[in-house]
């Protein structure tokens, strides 16, 4: 608690995209999640059709590796229009993304190959709110 919330466009601008390092990969499992998978998640959600977990890519070599962009801005959870701005700016540009929203910061997952791509397009996108 106590961190500076920014909202509105000033999250926009304040986006400041990092690649983090790693490949993860999304599974899914319709009943019990295996503890390994659940041990090495780095994230989850229940779903009704089952569990739907984020896992680094190694454990799931089927899958298609995606990279994990962070938006360093500390977005308010009621915060209105920074999803959107993410995602509008990345289909423009033709890259597929998985959002994920924790409580300081958005996540952005994008396939691994188009990963540098995507973090110009969130500072351009960041760089036309200011």
């Amino acid at each position: 608690m106590g961190e500076r919330v920014v909202e509105g466009s000033a999250m926009i601008a304040g986006m400041s995209p990092m690649l983090m390092p790693g490949r993860f990969a999304f599974l899914t499992f319709p009943g019990d999640v295996p503890k390994y998978f659940s041990e090495a998640a780095i994230a989850s959600f229940r779903e009704t059709e089952g569990w739907s977990l984020i896992v680094p890519a190694d454990l799931a070599p089927e899958e298609m590796a995606m990279a994990l962009i962070t938006l360093q801005v500390h977005s308010a959870l009621e915060g209105v229009g920074l999803t959107a701005a993410v995602s509008v700016a990345l289909a423009e540009a033709e890259i597929p993304c998985n959002v994920v929203a924790g409580f300081h910061h958005d996540h952005i997952f994008v396939p691994e190959d188009r990963a540098d791509r995507a973090v110009s397009v969130l500072k351009a996108r960041a760089d036309a709110e200011q």
